[in-house]
Protein backbone atom coordinates (compact mmCIF):
# COMPACT_ATOMS: atom_id res chain seq x y z
CA UNK A 1 0.00 0.00 0.00
CA UNK A 2 1.18 3.09 -0.94
CA UNK A 3 1.57 6.58 0.78
CA UNK A 4 -1.57 7.92 -0.46
CA UNK A 5 -3.75 4.98 0.12
CA UNK A 6 -2.15 5.07 3.78
CA UNK A 7 -3.36 8.76 4.38
CA UNK A 8 -6.99 7.71 2.77
CA UNK A 9 -7.09 5.18 5.19
CA UNK A 10 -5.96 7.43 8.03
CA UNK A 11 -8.76 9.55 6.94
CA UNK A 12 -11.41 7.31 7.20
CA UNK A 13 -10.46 5.82 10.45
CA UNK A 14 -10.39 9.24 12.03
CA UNK A 15 -13.99 10.37 10.11
CA UNK A 16 -15.69 7.23 11.60
CA UNK A 17 -14.24 6.40 14.87
CA UNK A 18 -13.90 3.30 13.59
CA UNK A 19 -11.77 0.53 12.35
CA UNK A 20 -14.88 -1.69 10.75
CA UNK A 21 -16.96 1.21 9.71
CA UNK A 22 -14.03 2.83 8.04
CA UNK A 23 -13.33 -0.82 6.69
CA UNK A 24 -16.62 -0.96 5.24
CA UNK A 25 -16.49 2.66 3.63
CA UNK A 26 -13.52 1.72 2.17
CA UNK A 27 -14.70 -1.58 1.16
CA UNK A 28 -11.65 -3.20 2.71
CA UNK A 29 -11.26 -5.82 5.45
CA UNK A 30 -10.85 -5.09 9.14
CA UNK A 31 -7.22 -6.46 9.58
CA UNK A 32 -5.77 -4.68 6.31
CA UNK A 33 -7.45 -1.40 7.81
CA UNK A 34 -5.55 -2.16 11.20
CA UNK A 35 -2.33 -3.00 9.29
CA UNK A 36 -2.20 0.23 7.30
CA UNK A 37 -2.64 2.25 10.15
CA UNK A 38 0.13 0.18 12.11
CA UNK A 39 2.59 0.66 8.91
CA UNK A 40 1.94 4.07 8.93
CA UNK A 41 2.65 5.15 12.27
CA UNK A 42 5.81 2.89 12.57
CA UNK A 43 7.47 4.32 9.57
CA UNK A 44 5.86 7.98 11.14
CA UNK A 45 7.57 6.94 14.22
CA UNK A 46 4.62 7.95 16.18
CA UNK A 47 1.26 7.38 17.55
CA UNK A 48 -1.35 8.98 15.65
CA UNK A 49 -4.24 7.09 17.03
CA UNK A 50 -5.06 5.79 20.61
CA UNK A 51 -7.20 2.80 20.92
CA UNK A 52 -9.15 1.32 23.31
CA UNK A 53 -11.89 -1.78 22.96
CA UNK A 54 -14.43 0.74 22.72
CA UNK A 55 -13.34 3.36 20.95
CA UNK A 56 -10.53 5.47 18.76
CA UNK A 57 -8.91 8.79 19.72
CA UNK A 58 -6.08 11.02 17.62
CA UNK A 59 -3.28 11.84 19.73
CA UNK A 60 -1.72 15.55 19.09
CA UNK A 61 0.22 14.15 16.18
CA UNK A 62 -2.62 12.50 14.35
CA UNK A 63 -4.74 15.79 14.73
CA UNK A 64 -2.39 17.69 12.55
CA UNK A 65 -1.39 14.71 10.54
CA UNK A 66 -5.15 14.38 9.87
CA UNK A 67 -5.32 18.37 8.61
CA UNK A 68 -1.97 17.77 6.31
CA UNK A 69 -3.72 14.40 5.06
CA UNK A 70 -6.89 16.26 4.22
CA UNK A 71 -4.63 19.25 2.87
CA UNK A 72 -2.25 16.86 0.87
CA UNK A 73 -5.05 14.54 -0.80
CA UNK A 74 -7.60 17.63 -1.74
CA UNK A 75 -4.57 18.81 -3.68
CA UNK A 76 -4.17 15.64 -5.60
CA UNK A 77 -7.19 15.15 -6.24
CA UNK A 78 -7.50 18.57 -7.71
CA UNK A 79 -4.30 18.10 -9.71
CA UNK A 80 -5.62 14.86 -11.15
CA UNK A 81 -9.00 16.31 -12.35
CA UNK A 82 -6.60 19.65 -13.49
CA UNK A 83 -4.13 17.08 -15.63
CA UNK A 84 -7.29 14.90 -17.30
CA UNK A 85 -8.79 18.16 -18.52
CA UNK A 86 -11.87 17.82 -16.05
CA UNK A 87 -11.14 20.76 -13.30
CA UNK A 88 -14.54 22.23 -14.74
CA UNK A 89 -16.42 18.85 -13.76
CA UNK A 90 -17.35 18.51 -10.24
CA UNK A 91 -15.91 15.81 -9.06
CA UNK A 92 -15.61 13.65 -5.57
CA UNK A 93 -16.67 13.31 -2.14
CA UNK A 94 -18.03 16.93 -0.58
CA UNK A 95 -18.57 17.69 3.03
CA UNK A 96 -21.12 19.85 4.07
CA UNK A 97 -21.99 21.43 7.46
CA UNK A 98 -25.15 23.14 9.13
CA UNK A 99 -27.11 23.30 12.33
CA UNK A 100 -29.78 20.30 12.79
CA UNK A 101 -33.03 21.94 12.09
CA UNK A 102 -31.48 24.75 9.50
CA UNK A 103 -30.17 21.92 7.84
CA UNK A 104 -33.44 19.89 7.25
CA UNK A 105 -35.32 22.96 6.41
CA UNK A 106 -33.18 24.28 3.90
CA UNK A 107 -29.98 23.01 3.11
CA UNK A 108 -30.80 18.96 2.57
CA UNK A 109 -33.11 19.99 -0.22
CA UNK A 110 -29.99 22.34 -1.88
CA UNK A 111 -27.91 19.20 -1.63
CA UNK A 112 -30.31 16.44 -2.83
CA UNK A 113 -30.75 19.18 -6.08
CA UNK A 114 -27.03 19.49 -6.40
CA UNK A 115 -26.31 15.97 -6.77
CA UNK A 116 -29.34 15.50 -9.56
CA UNK A 117 -27.21 17.69 -11.31
CA UNK A 118 -23.97 16.68 -10.55
CA UNK A 119 -23.58 12.67 -10.80
CA UNK A 120 -20.16 13.04 -9.73
CA UNK A 121 -20.29 14.39 -7.03
CA UNK A 122 -21.22 12.41 -3.39
CA UNK A 123 -22.01 14.33 -0.33
CA UNK A 124 -21.38 13.77 3.39
CA UNK A 125 -23.46 16.15 4.88
CA UNK A 126 -23.03 16.54 8.61
CA UNK A 127 -25.90 18.12 10.47
CA UNK A 128 -25.23 18.83 14.24
CA UNK A 129 -26.12 21.38 16.86
CA UNK A 130 -22.55 22.34 17.99
CA UNK A 131 -19.74 24.82 16.67
CA UNK A 132 -17.58 22.72 13.76
CA UNK A 133 -14.20 23.13 12.91
CA UNK A 134 -13.93 23.14 9.37
CA UNK A 135 -10.26 22.44 8.62
CA UNK A 136 -10.13 20.15 11.83
CA UNK A 137 -13.10 17.47 10.28
CA UNK A 138 -12.38 17.82 6.62
CA UNK A 139 -15.03 20.37 6.26
CA UNK A 140 -15.65 22.00 3.00
CA UNK A 141 -18.69 23.95 2.98
CA UNK A 142 -20.44 25.23 6.13
CA UNK A 143 -23.49 26.91 6.59
CA UNK A 144 -23.62 29.52 9.71
CA UNK A 145 -26.03 31.50 11.35
CA UNK A 146 -24.73 34.67 13.55
CA UNK A 147 -21.51 36.85 13.22
CA UNK A 148 -18.19 34.77 12.01
CA UNK A 149 -15.00 34.56 14.49
CA UNK A 150 -12.85 32.73 12.22
CA UNK A 151 -11.49 35.07 9.23
CA UNK A 152 -9.88 32.27 7.68
CA UNK A 153 -13.10 31.10 5.64
CA UNK A 154 -14.56 32.75 2.73
CA UNK A 155 -18.01 33.90 3.56
CA UNK A 156 -20.59 34.94 1.88
CA UNK A 157 -23.83 36.37 2.97
CA UNK A 158 -26.83 34.74 1.80
CA UNK A 159 -30.04 36.23 4.21
CA UNK A 160 -30.82 36.91 8.33
CA UNK A 161 -33.19 35.15 10.57
CA UNK A 162 -34.53 37.04 13.87
CA UNK A 163 -34.61 35.76 17.38
CA UNK A 164 -38.69 35.93 17.66
CA UNK A 165 -41.28 35.28 20.31
CA UNK A 166 -44.56 33.67 18.89
CA UNK A 167 -47.93 31.81 20.11
CA UNK A 168 -50.89 30.03 19.43
CA UNK A 169 -54.18 32.41 17.89
CA UNK A 170 -56.32 30.19 20.45
CA UNK A 171 -53.79 31.27 23.25
CA UNK A 172 -53.28 35.03 22.22
CA UNK A 173 -57.04 35.06 22.26
CA UNK A 174 -57.22 33.20 25.88
CA UNK A 175 -54.49 35.25 27.45
CA UNK A 176 -54.21 38.45 25.48
CA UNK A 177 -50.70 39.47 23.75
CA UNK A 178 -48.29 40.84 25.45
CA UNK A 179 -47.06 44.72 24.92
CA UNK A 180 -43.50 44.63 26.43
CA UNK A 181 -41.57 41.95 27.80
CA UNK A 182 -41.81 42.27 30.73
CA UNK A 183 -44.85 41.21 30.52
CA UNK A 184 -44.15 37.85 29.35
CA UNK A 185 -43.90 36.93 33.27
CA UNK A 186 -47.86 36.94 33.28
CA UNK A 187 -47.66 34.37 30.57
CA UNK A 188 -47.09 30.49 30.20
CA UNK A 189 -44.09 29.80 28.29
CA UNK A 190 -41.91 27.93 26.36
CA UNK A 191 -38.49 27.16 26.61
CA UNK A 192 -35.61 25.31 24.62
CA UNK A 193 -32.68 23.77 26.22
CA UNK A 194 -31.09 23.68 22.55
CA UNK A 195 -30.71 27.65 22.83
CA UNK A 196 -27.76 29.32 24.06
CA UNK A 197 -30.57 31.54 25.63
CA UNK A 198 -32.37 29.68 27.95
CA UNK A 199 -31.57 31.63 31.41
CA UNK A 200 -32.41 34.59 30.12
CA UNK A 201 -33.82 36.46 26.41
CA UNK A 202 -32.85 39.51 25.19
CA UNK A 203 -34.94 42.10 23.85
CA UNK A 204 -34.06 45.78 22.21
CA UNK A 205 -36.31 48.30 23.91
CA UNK A 206 -35.72 51.78 22.36
CA UNK A 207 -32.10 51.25 21.54
CA UNK A 208 -31.46 49.51 24.90
CA UNK A 209 -30.48 46.50 26.24
CA UNK A 210 -33.59 44.66 28.16
CA UNK A 211 -33.18 41.24 29.40
CA UNK A 212 -35.63 38.96 30.92
CA UNK A 213 -35.75 35.57 32.92
CA UNK A 214 -38.19 33.79 31.39
CA UNK A 215 -39.95 31.26 34.33
CA UNK A 216 -41.44 28.17 32.31
CA UNK A 217 -42.85 25.08 33.69
CA UNK A 218 -42.28 23.67 30.25
CA UNK A 219 -38.39 22.64 29.07
CA UNK A 220 -37.70 21.04 26.52
CA UNK A 221 -34.57 19.88 25.00
CA UNK A 222 -35.77 20.82 20.96
CA UNK A 223 -36.74 23.62 19.15
CA UNK A 224 -38.95 21.77 17.48
CA UNK A 225 -40.62 20.58 20.20
CA UNK A 226 -40.67 23.86 21.58
CA UNK A 227 -42.64 24.63 18.20
CA UNK A 228 -44.96 22.16 18.39
CA UNK A 229 -46.33 22.94 22.27
CA UNK A 230 -46.70 26.91 21.21
CA UNK A 231 -49.02 25.45 18.23
CA UNK A 232 -50.92 23.58 20.09
CA UNK A 233 -51.66 26.35 22.58
CA UNK A 234 -49.34 25.71 25.30
CA UNK A 235 -48.27 29.06 25.66
CA UNK A 236 -45.27 31.21 24.04
CA UNK A 237 -42.02 30.62 23.16
CA UNK A 238 -38.76 32.34 21.23
CA UNK A 239 -36.98 30.66 18.49
CA UNK A 240 -35.53 31.66 15.18
CA UNK A 241 -37.54 33.22 12.53
CA UNK A 242 -36.98 30.72 9.80
CA UNK A 243 -37.91 27.57 12.06
CA UNK A 244 -41.63 28.72 11.88
CA UNK A 245 -41.97 30.69 9.23
CA UNK A 246 -44.53 28.00 7.40
CA UNK A 247 -46.71 28.37 10.39
CA UNK A 248 -47.21 31.87 10.27
CA UNK A 249 -47.81 31.76 7.03
CA UNK A 250 -49.96 29.22 7.43
CA UNK A 251 -51.97 31.03 10.69
CA UNK A 252 -50.94 28.46 12.88
CA UNK A 253 -47.95 30.80 14.70
CA UNK A 254 -48.39 34.45 15.58
CA UNK A 255 -45.28 36.82 16.05
CA UNK A 256 -45.14 39.20 19.17
CA UNK A 257 -43.33 41.85 20.31
CA UNK A 258 -41.76 42.32 17.09
CA UNK A 259 -40.87 45.62 18.28
CA UNK A 260 -38.40 44.48 20.86
CA UNK A 261 -36.37 42.50 18.94
CA UNK A 262 -32.33 41.96 18.49
CA UNK A 263 -30.47 43.14 15.37
CA UNK A 264 -31.13 39.99 13.11
CA UNK A 265 -28.08 37.37 13.02
CA UNK A 266 -26.71 37.02 9.39
CA UNK A 267 -26.49 33.64 7.61
CA UNK A 268 -23.22 32.88 6.03
CA UNK A 269 -22.25 30.09 3.00
CA UNK A 270 -18.83 29.39 4.71
CA UNK A 271 -15.62 27.83 2.53
CA UNK A 272 -11.94 27.27 3.64
CA UNK A 273 -9.68 30.18 1.77
CA UNK A 274 -6.31 28.88 2.52
CA UNK A 275 -6.02 26.60 -0.89
CA UNK A 276 -7.21 26.66 -4.62
CA UNK A 277 -10.97 25.86 -4.88
CA UNK A 278 -12.25 22.76 -6.01
CA UNK A 279 -14.83 22.89 -8.82
CA UNK A 280 -17.28 20.89 -6.79
CA UNK A 281 -16.57 23.54 -3.32
CA UNK A 282 -17.20 26.50 -6.33
CA UNK A 283 -20.38 25.29 -7.52
CA UNK A 284 -21.99 23.82 -4.71
CA UNK A 285 -21.44 27.00 -3.08
CA UNK A 286 -22.69 28.58 -6.20
CA UNK A 287 -25.64 26.85 -6.19
CA UNK A 288 -26.75 27.12 -2.50
CA UNK A 289 -25.95 31.20 -2.51
CA UNK A 290 -28.10 31.84 -5.42
CA UNK A 291 -31.00 29.96 -3.95
CA UNK A 292 -30.76 30.71 -0.74
CA UNK A 293 -30.78 34.65 -1.26
CA UNK A 294 -34.16 33.98 -3.21
CA UNK A 295 -35.75 32.25 -0.28
CA UNK A 296 -38.44 34.35 1.59
CA UNK A 297 -37.53 32.59 5.11
CA UNK A 298 -34.23 33.87 4.97
CA UNK A 299 -34.04 36.81 2.93
CA UNK A 300 -31.65 39.39 3.26
CA UNK A 301 -34.10 42.24 3.21
CA UNK A 302 -35.36 41.59 6.35
CA UNK A 303 -38.93 41.01 7.81
CA UNK A 304 -38.97 37.59 5.85
CA UNK A 305 -42.09 36.24 8.58
CA UNK A 306 -44.30 38.98 9.45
Amino acid sequence: MDRFQEMQVFVAVCEELSFATAARRLHMSAPSVTRAVAALEKRIGTLLLSRTTRSVHLSEAGQRYLTDCRRILGELEEAEDAAGGSIAAPAGLLTVTASLLFGELFVMPLVVGYLQQHPGVSINALLLDRVTHMVEEGIDVAVRIGHLLDSSQHAIKVGEVRRVLCASPAYLKAHGEPGHPNDLKQHRLVVSSASTAVRRWDFSDGGKHLQVEPQSRLTVSANQAAITAATMGWGVTRVLSYQIASQVTSGELVLILQAFEEVPLPVHVCYQSERKVSAKVRTFVDYCVERMRHDPAIKAAGRSCD
